[in-house]
C-alpha cells in the first residue's frame, strides 16, 4: 500500500530537492522528472508523498516511487497546479457513494467515467448560471482524484446557492461511441434535482429550449418532517390503481386549485381520490424531462406542441421541477420537498404512489441529440451501441438505455432505492420494460455471471432468460418488498406479457386483457372463452409460471390510447391536432362508436354508449387481478378521439372538474359505488385462481355455459364470504336475452348492478331513494328464477335470505 504524506517539513523537501528548487521559481508550472539511485540491500518500496492544497496554500506535490529493476527504482515526481477555488477548501475526497454526499462538514462530488482522460468539477451560481457562466472550476488530478474509474473530489466551504456538472476531455469519436466534449457541461447522472428553469413550458430569456441545467448540491440543512410516515404495504391483490398525470389532475381553471398544476395541487385533490376508492395512484413520468423537448408552433390548435407526458427523462434521480410550486427556489430542495409532501399526504388518505419510471431510453436521443447528462459522461458505458457507434432504438425513441451493463444496472438499482428510502415511493412501473431483459452492448456471459459459457454468442439487444438487472432488482433487500410492474414490451417487437422474466413478484401491464374485454364486450365473435380467462385473472398467462392473480394488471384503458368514452364514441383516430397529418398514434383500437362517428349522435346512440361504458368498468371491477382507471375516465373524459396526446399542454389532456360535477350523479356515481362493491366482496380480490369450489360457469340456463365462436354471452356465480354468492352476466349481443338463474334453495336473487338502466337504478345501493319499488319491478321475474338482459348489458345479483312466512 501506497504511503502518503504531506510536505511540510525539511527532511520531506530534501527528498526532492531539484523539485523543490523548481516549486520556489515557479509555482504554476507542471513539472515532471525521473531519477534512478541505487539501493543496495534495501527492499523495494512504493512511496508516494502527497501535498494537498487547501484554499490559496502551494500547489500539489506527488512523488511516486516505484521498481526500476536491476536493483534500482525510479522515483516520478509532478507538481500539479490546481486552481484557486476562493470559497473552498479541496482535498482527494471518496469514491463512493456516486453523485454529490454531504459527509464530514464538507460534499464529496464522485462520478464514473471509464473513458474520460480529464475530468473538471464545475461550481455555478444561480445567477452565474442564468448567465451561463461557470463561477469556479476544478481539475480533478487522475493521480489524487481518481480511484479504479471513478473521479471524486471533497470540498469545504459555503455552497449557498451552488449548482453543479462537470467537464469531461475525451475522444469525440462517434464510430467508438465517444461523444466527449469538454466545451459541455453535463448532469451528473446521480444529481438529486436539475436546475435552469423553474417555469413549466416558458423558454429561457434567449429563447433556448435547451440552456445550459446544472445539479443541486446537497444541503446540511436538507430536512423533511415525515411526521412517522411508513409504507402503506398493501397486499397488491386489494389495489385499484388510479393512472394519473400530476399537471393534467389539477391544471384546467374548474379544478379552483390553488397552486394548479403541481404536487400540491393534486395533494388539493386526494380526496375526490379517496371517494373514488382509489387506494394507489401511478404517476405518469415525474423524472426530470425538458417540456420543451417538442417545442414548435401546432397552426392546427394555434399553439404550442410539447412533451407533456414526459417519457423523455434527463435526470432519474430529480422530481420534476417544474411540476412544484416552489421551481428552483433554494436550488430545487423545496421541490424535492414537496414531492415528499405529496407522498405523505397520499399515505396518511391510505393511498400508495407509484412512479412510472423510463429506463428504457433517455432524453438524449441518437447520434443527433443533445449532449446533456450520459452520453457526455460515457456514452459507451450508457448506451447500448452497434459495433460502429449506431444507436440501437428499440424504444422507438432514438436511442435504448444499456440496462444490463453492469454500471448502468447498478445505477438502476441505486436510483430505484433513493426513491424507496429518500421518497417514500411504493413501488414502480417500468415502461418498456422488456429492454431491460435485453442483452447489453459488449454482452458477454462473464460481465454478468463471473465465468464464459461454452458456445455464449449473444448479440446485443438479444433477449436474456434471467436478465441480470431485473434479478438485481428483484432480489434486492431494499426493492424486494415495493411493488414492481413492468410494461412487458418493447418497440422493437419483443412482446412478453405473460412472460416476463419476474422471480415471483414482478406484475404486468395485461395487453391481453385491454385487447379482449374491448373485442368481447363491442360483440366481436369468438372471444367468450377469452374473457373468462380474463374475469379469472388471466390463469393462462401466470398460472403455469407460479404467479397469481394480482401478478396482472388489469386496464381497459391508459394514457396511450382512447380514453373510455372516446371508445365508445370513435371507430377511428382523430389526432388532426397533433400536427402529424393524423398518421401518428395507433390504428387498431378494438373500439366501437355504437353506430355514429363523433359526440354528436342520436339520444339512442349515446344511451348505448353510457351502457357500454358501464359494462367495461364492471368487467374491470369483478374481473381477478388488479384494475387499472385511467385518470378522468370516472366521469367521461373525451380527447375528441385523439389516441396519442403526448403533445398537448392543454384542455384535451386536462381534468374536467366541471365535467366531474356534471356527472357526480351518473357514470362517476356508478364507478364509486363498483369500486367500494369490489372491496367489500372477499372473492373479487383472491390470492390465487378461483377453483370449480368457488366458480361456475353458466349459460343462459345454470350451469351450461357456450364456449362456442359465436357465442356473446358469459355468467358465472362465484361463492363470496361477505356476499353469499354473487352471480354476474354479460350479454355483448345485439339481442335480449332472458336467462335462468341457478337454483338457491332458502335464498332468491337480489337485483344490485344492470347497466342497461339508467343511473340512479343501474345500481341499486342500499340508500337509494325509490329502491324498493325498483327491486319490486324485477320481482315477477326473479320469482320464476328469472332474469331479463337488454343487448349490450351487463348484471350482478347477490343471495339473500327467503324471509321465514
Amino acid at each position: 500500500m501506497e504511503q502518503q504524506h504531506q510536505l511540510t517539513n525539511c527532511s520531506t523537501w530534501s527528498t526532492a530537492p531539484k523539485l523543490h528548487h523548481l516549486l520556489l521559481q515557479n509555482p504554476q508550472r507542471i513539472a515532471f522528472s525521473k531519477a534512478r539511485r541505487q539501493k543496495p540491500n534495501q527492499k523495494k518500496k512504493s512511496l508516494n508523498w502527497r501535498m494537498r492544497r487547501f484554499g490559496n496554500e502551494a500547489p500539489v506535490l506527488v512523488v511516486k516511487a516505484s521498481n526500476g529493476g536491476a536493483g534500482t527504482d525510479v522515483v516520478e515526481t509532478a507538481v500539479v497546479d490546481r486552481p484557486k477555488l476562493r470559497r473552498f477548501q479541496v482535498s482527494q475526497g471518496h469514491p463512493s457513494p456516486f453523485g454529490a454526499t454531504t459527509r464530514d462538514g464538507g460534499v464529496n462530488f464522485a462520478v464514473y467515467s471509464a473513458n474520460a482522460v480529464s475530468v473538471t468539477l464545475c461550481l455555478i451560481t444561480l445567477s452565474d448560471l442564468e448567465e451561463d457562466k461557470v463561477t469556479e472550476q476544478l481539475s480533478l488530478d487522475p493521480l489524487t482524484n481518481k480511484t479504479g474509474n471513478v473521479w471524486h473530489v471533497f470540498l469545504k466551504g459555503d455552497f449557498k446557492d451552488t449548482l453543479y456538472g462537470y467537464k469531461f476531455e475525451g475522444k469525440f469519436s462517434p464510430e467508438e461511441g465517444l461523444y466527449y466534449d469538454s466545451s459541455k457541461i453535463v448532469l451528473d447522472p446521480y444529481a438529486k434535482a436539475v436546475i435552469r428553469r423553474g417555469e413549466y413550458g416558458k423558454l429561457s430569456p434567449d429563447g433556448n429550449c435547451w440552456p445550459q441545467m446544472a445539479g443541486t448540491v446537497p444541503s446540511f440543512d436538507d430536512e423533511f418532517d415525515w411526521e412517522g410516515d411508513l409504507p402503506l404495504k398493501y397486499p397488491q391483490k386489494d389495489l385499484i390503481i388510479y393512472e394519473i398525470h400530476v399537471r393534467g389532475f389539477t391544471r384546467h381553471e374548474s379544478s379552483m386549485a390553488e397552486l394548479p398544476g403541481t404536487y400540491h395541487g393534486l395533494v388539493e385533490k386526494l380526496d375526490h381520490l379517496k371517494e373514488l376508492g382509489i387506494n394507489c395512484i401511478e404517476l405518469m413520468p415525474c423524472h426530470e424531462f425538458n417540456e420543451l423537448e417538442y417545442f414548435g408552433y401546432n397552426s392546427v390548435l394555434g399553439d404550442y406542441k410539447v412533451n407533456f407526458w414526459g417519457y423523455s427523462t434527463v435526470n432519474y434521480f430529480s422530481p420534476m421541477i417544474r411540476y412544484s410550486s416552489a421551481g428552483i427556489r433554494n436550488c430545487g430542495h423545496d421541490a424535492i420537498n414537496e414531492v415528499k409532501f405529496l407522498i405523505k399526504e397520499a399515505h396518511k388518505r391510505g393511498i400508495e404512489v407509484i412512479m412510472d419510471v423510463v429506463f428504457n431510453h433517455t432524453a438524449e436521443g441518437n447520434e443527433n441529440g443533445p449532449i446533456l447528462s450520459f452520453r457526455g459522461t460515457d456514452n459507451s458505458i450508457y448506451y447500448m451501441l452497434a459495433p460502429k457507434g449506431e444507436f440501437y432504438n428499440y424504444s422507438g425513441c432514438g436511442n435504448t438505455f444499456n440496462c444490463n451493463h453492469p454500471v448502468v444496472r447498478q445505477f438502476i438499482v441505486d436510483c430505484l432505492r433513493y426513491w424507496v428510502t429518500e421518497m417514500h415511493v411504493d413501488g414502480f412501473r417500468f415502461d418498456l420494460a422488456s429492454i431491460m431483459t435485453r442483452g447489453s452492448s459488449l454482452w458477454d456471459a462473464t460481465n454478468a455471471y463471473g465465468v464464459p459459457i461454452e458456445g455464449d454468442l449473444l448479440t446485443t439487444g438479444t433477449p436474456l432468460a434471467n436478465p441480470p438487472l431485473v434479478d438485481m432488482i428483484s432480489n434486492d433487500p431494499i426493492l424486494h418488498g415495493v411493488k414492481l410492474i413492468a410494461e412487458a414490451w418493447d418497440s422493437g417487437g419483443l412482446y412478453q406479457v405473460g412472460m416476463f422474466p419476474h422471480w415471483g413478484i414482478w406484475s404486468e401491464w395485461n395487453g391481453k386483457y385491454r385487447d379482449t374485454v374491448r373485442q368481447f364486450i363491442k360483440g366481436t365473435d369468438g372471444f367468450s372463452g377469452a374473457l373468462a380467462e380474463c374475469l379469472c385473472g388471466s390463469p393462462n398467462l401466470y398460472q403455469e409460471g407460479g404467479r397469481r392473480p394480482w401478478n396482472s394488471i388489469n386496464f381497459v384503458c391508459a394514457h396511450d390510447g382512447f380514453t373510455l368514452a372516446d371508445l365508445v364514441t370513435y371507430n377511428n383516430k382523430h389526432n388532426l391536432a397533433n400536427g402529424e397529418d393524423n398518421n401518428d398514434g395507433e390504428s387498431h383500437n378494438n373500439c366501437w362508436n355504437c353506430g355514429q362517428e363523433g359526440e354528436f349522435a342520436s339520444i339512442s346512440v349515446k344511451k348505448l354508449r353510457k351502457r357500454q361504458m358501464r359494462n367495461f368498468f364492471v368487467c374491470l371491477m369483478v374481473s381477478q387481478g388488479v384494475p387499472m382507471i385511467y385518470m378522468g375516465d370516472e366521469y367521461g373524459h373525451t380527447k375528441g378521439g385523439n389516441n396519442n396526446t403526448y403533445c398537448h399542454d392543454n384542455y384535451i389532456n386536462y381534468f374536467r372538474w366541471d365535467k366531474k360535477e356534471e356527472s357526480s350523479l351518473d357514470f362517476f356515481r356508478f364507478c364509486c359505488l363498483m369500486t367500494k362493491f369490489r372491496q367489500e366482496c372477499e372473492s373479487l380480490g383472491l390470492n390465487d385462481f378461483p377453483t370449480a369450489e368457488r366458480l361456475q360457469w353458466h349459460g343462459h340456463a345454470p350451469g351450461v355455459p357456450d364456449w362456442s365462436e359465436t357465442s356473446r354471452f358469459v355468467a358465472f356465480t362465484l361463492t363470496d364470504s361477505v356476499k353469499r354468492e354473487l352471480y354476474i352476466a354479460f350479454n355483448a349481443s345485439h339481442l335480449p336475452a332472458t336467462i335462468t338463474l341457478p337454483e338457491r334453495p332458502g335464498y332468491r336473487w337480489d337485483p344490485l348492478v344492470d347497466t342497461s338502466k339508467p343511473a340512479p337504478f343501474d345500481f341499486l345501493s342500499s340508500d337509494l331513494p325509490g329502491r324498493d319499488i325498483a327491486v319490486k319491478q324485477y320481482a315477477h321475474f326473479l320469482d320464476a328464477n328469472l332474469y331479463p338482459m337488454l343487448s349490450y348489458s351487463s348484471i350482478i345479483l347477490f343471495l339473500s335470505p327467503v324471509d321465514d312466512p
